[in-house]
């Protein structure tokens, strides 16, 4: 899995950041998974190598407009193109009545079907909010000035490294029946032998696990969403020099991200949700950000638009 970062500005857009938006990649099922919409995220999308012929879901953290004023306008586009067979749209209950609206209002008909999953019951009863064969998804209640969310996605664990060269000293003839046996499947050959795959296989390989925190003030629920996690993007609208305004507005210094993936344990911290008012111009710059936080938690990166970063 990996991520792409397609908006990185808090609040408003600038020169070089757009608003919030994140596409998650999936290389089980080529499927895209966009976190957040705001305005302006299918230019992002179309400067970017994501295919929006390829998002199947849609997590919103929250009902702020800069997360979420480009998913009408996204999802019309996705109509006319007549590439998509359906989306799911995860967020708070506000969301499907605003989406809908939107699209009423403006005469839009989707050429195809658009479900809607309320997010608030799954977070506040830690109930998984979304599980297949390969993944799973939870949520959890963030600390903003309105009802927020962070996600997690999980990948479970993958089978063992396969040993080739024990299935070809075993004169397993190659093709698909070494498929089986990864999966840990028994196989039973043409000539009467039979073979379990878990014979073959090292140990279980733990999959990846990536988590979305914005918007939120330092937060218990982020610390416990993001336990052990490979990879923790996490909000960081201010510098520390302006932690009264972040407690004020409810929004994460660079030292809350900091800590907060000091205490999960995470491998990684992206901070991302930069203010417009840190720039290359300003006394406190994007990079003086990234300083901050690395000064609690050495392995910090800085997000910017178009970022690619791998899960793991």
């Amino acid at each position: 899995m990996n991520i792409t970062f397609l908006g990185t500005s808090s609040g408003v857009p600038t020169l070089t950041r757009n608003v919030s938006s994140l596409a998650l990649k999936l290389s089980q099922t080529a499927e895209v998974w966009l976190f957040d919409c705001g305005e302006g995220t299918q230019h992002q999308l179309m400067k970017s190598n994501i295919k929006s012929s390829q998002i199947k879901k849609i997590f919103i953290t929250h009902m702020h407009g800069d997360h979420i004023y480009g998913l009408p306008g996204l999802l019309a586009t996705l109509g006319l193109s007549g590439n998509s067979n359906g989306i799911e749209i995860y967020g708070p209950s506000e969301l499907k009545s605003f989406v809908t609206s939107a699209l009423e209002s403006s005469f839009c008909k989707l050429s195809f079907p658009l479900r809607f999953r309320e997010v608030e019951d799954f977070a506040s009863l830690n109930k998984i909010l979304f599980e297949n064969d390969k993944l799973k998804v939870h949520c959890a209640c963030l600390k903003h000035r309105l009802p927020a969310y962070g996600y997690r996605v999980s990948e479970k664990d993958k089978p063992g490294v396969f040993d080739i060269k024990k299935a070809e000293d075993s004169n397993i003839p190659p093709g698909p029946i070494y498929s089986e046996l990864q999966a840990g499947k028994t196989v039973q050959l043409k000539d009467g032998r039979s073979f379990n795959g878990q014979d073959f296989c090292g140990p279980p390989r733990k999959g990846e696990s990536f988590v979305y925190c914005t918007d939120t003030v330092f937060s218990e629920s982020a610390v416990n969403l993001s336990k052990n996690a490979d990879l923790l993007v996490h909000e960081s609208t201010f510098s520390k020099a302006d932690e009264k305004m972040a407690y004020e507005k409810l929004h994460s210094t660079t030292i809350m991200a900091a800590k907060t993936a000091l205490l999960s344990n995470v491998k990684k911290l992206i901070i991302t949700h930069l203010s417009p008012r840190y720039t290359q111009r300003s006394p406190i710059k994007p990079s003086d950000l990234l300083k901050e936080a690395q000064k609690i938690f050495p392995n910090t990166y800085l997000a910017k638009d178009f970022l690619t970063a791998e899960i793991k």
